[in-house]
């Protein structure tokens, strides 16, 4: 039986990344608001980035895992995992300012950031059709 290799090494770097994102929502709370979000805008962009990669991270690594066995380690699943990786990291970096997750200033470089929230979103969406799409076809 082949071990799911890469959903594993995608499931570290979630960790990773979720682990980051939780501590940036820790120390802003050392500011005082220490349930909720009150009027801070910071603090709501940093909740909201941990929680969507919270959202995502679990079902997609389900889902590539239980690829990964059926059809074994292959290029095709290294692909999609890299490419889950590279766009919740594009998600997290555009939730890294008020321009990518409120819309604010998003002009000359500030822009980048809206940019990578967009990739994150559209990005997870195109990933999570291809996971469906490819189970769907190695069980057919």
């Amino acid at each position: 039986m082949n071990l799911p290799i890469y959903s594993a090494l995608l499931a570290a770097f979630l960790v990773v990344l979720q682990v980051g994102l939780m501590m940036s929502v820790g120390f802003h709370r050392l500011q005082g608001q220490y349930i909720g979000i009150g009027n801070d805008r910071q603090l709501e962009r940093k909740v909201r980035r941990h929680g969507n990669l919270a959202e995502n991270a679990g079902l997609f690594i389900a889902a590539l895992a239980l690829l990964e066995l059926i059809v074994g380690s292959t290029q095709g699943v290294l692909i999609l995992c890299i490419a889950f990786a590279v766009v919740r990291a594009a998600h997290a970096f555009g939730f890294s300012s008020l321009a990518g997750s409120h819309g604010d200033n998003v002009t000359g470089g500030r822009r980048v950031f809206a940019v990578g929230r967009m990739i994150g979103a559209f990005g997870t969406a195109i990933v999570a059709v291809a996971i469906a799409a490819s189970i769907m076809i190695a069980l057919l």
